[in-house]
């Protein structure tokens, strides 16, 4: 087995750990630090792929940025309710068996496909590539993205305040 290889296999083992401790744990705050080994572990991922651009986006955004959002709103809705709040996992038989058939799924699909014995070679320069892209062909997704996350701040800004 190659070192890229078994880079791979460790990496998809705490992936596969930490996302499945993220729906099991009844801890609502252990469940968003398991949330950012998964995404530091898919970010890992992306290493392996020589994408080194999304690698970075995704430890600054996702790992770094959207983590550290839900713990303050984990932490303000705490102090405002007064209480700890515990994570309930009512739908686990129906989520693990809906999650199986989804694996069966992807490995009759990935086992059928005709996938390339290597890697096509990498031509130019992709993070200029998928800057142009992203402010030109994906220009519309990209803002209607940004005017979903101004609505759940606003949101998230109206729960949060005082009754007066």
């Amino acid at each position: 087995m190659s070192l890229e290889a078994a880079g791979f296999w460790g990496l998809a083992l705490v992936l596969l750990a930490s996302s499945l401790a993220v729906v099991l744990s009844k801890n609502l705050f252990h469940s968003v630090l398991y949330l950012a080994v998964a995404l530091v572990a898919t970010a890992g991922v992306f290493l392996l792929l020589q994408a080194e651009f999304l690698a970075a986006v995704q430890v600054l955004l996702y790992a770094g940025g959207v983590v550290t959002i839900v713990v303050f709103a984990i932490v303000v809705t705490e102090r405002l309710v007064g209480e700890r709040l515990a994570q309930t996992n009512r739908g686990v038989f129906t989520g693990g068996l809906v999650s199986l058939a989804v694996l069966v799924w992807i490995v009759v699909f990935i086992a059928g496909a005709k996938l390339p014995a290597a890697a096509p070679p990498l031509t130019g320069d992709l993070t200029q590539a998928i800057g142009r892209d992203l402010l030109t062909r994906f220009v519309l997704p990209f803002e209607l993205l940004a005017v979903l996350f101004l609505a759940g701040l606003l949101g998230a800004l109206f729960f949060a305040r005082k009754e007066e």
